[in-house]
């Protein structure tokens, strides 16, 4: 068990040298600090929280997907591309998700 969570750290570190995967880091940060000086409620953490992990969650597929592609051919293709096109669709329907979430939050409290 403690090998199985050993690997799937190491994932997420190995994350830090994609840039794709480092900005989504970067963001989380971010929204972490914005988080504490809004002085989120219970509720708006978990919504941002669990943002943060469906968006690095997807970006982290969506790189592993990229690379299992490209390890089968890196020339054109146009089924590899439709294959990479969903993927990066996958993080934008995320993406979008959390950027929406965030404006309702960050709204709720300039507005209230």
């Amino acid at each position: 068990m403690k090998k199985k969570f050993d690997d799937a750290f190491r994932g997420l570190i190995k994350g830090f040298g994609h840039h794709s995967i480092m900005l989504q880091y970067v963001l989380a940060g971010m929204a972490l600090c914005a988080g504490f000086v809004l002085r989120l409620s219970a509720g708006e953490w978990a919504a941002v929280i669990i943002c943060i992990g469906l968006v690095i969650s997807a970006e982290i597929l969506n790189t592993c997907i990229e690379k299992l592609c490209d390890l089968y051919s890196t020339d054109y293709d146009p089924k590899i591309r439709e294959i990479k096109d969903l993927a990066a669709g996958a993080v934008l329907a995320a993406s979008l998700t959390a950027f929406v979430t965030a404006m309702v939050i960050l709204f709720s409290h300039i507005g209230g």
